[in-house]
């Protein structure tokens, strides 16, 4: 089973410097853009969202609804919290690096799990998004 860092999986999404390469370009694409390989295991920001994430228990906890990107890396998932088809649900803000995405290869689907409750994050801050 292949665990995959949220952050380096969504950064693969970024064009960092970090994963940049110094290459020619040739035909008509201007001279300052880079293009990139994309392997097969990489996680892509629409597999990402509607993820539900659950917790050490195998309960439904919440689910990923938007990223924050912040100087080129995620800063922060959105979680969706409570609330049912769309009634009584808050957002919260998490680290990335509290929730572990991985592929389940047996399963042949994506997932999420976080090491809190359902209570715990209903009670976090709200986060709202900006105007």
């Amino acid at each position: 089973m292949k665990k995959i860092v949220l952050v380096a999986a969504s950064l693969a999404l970024l064009a960092s410097p970090a994963f940049a390469q110094d290459s020619k370009t040739v035909g008509t694409a201007p001279a300052d853009a880079k293009f990139s390989t994309v392997s097969k295991d990489e996680m892509f920001s629409s597999k990402l969202k509607g993820l539900n994430v659950y917790n050490q228990k195998d309960e439904s906890i919440g689910e990923i609804t938007d990223l924050a990107i912040k100087n080129h890396q995620v800063d922060a998932l959105i979680l969706s919290v409570g609330g049912f088809l769309g009634m009584g649900e808050h957002y919260v803000a998490v680290s990335p690096s509290s929730v572990n995405v991985r592929y389940d290869t047996k399963n042949d689907k994506w997932l999420a799990s976080m090491n809190t409750t359902k209570d715990a994050l209903k009670a976090a801050p709200e986060f709202k998004y900006p105007k």
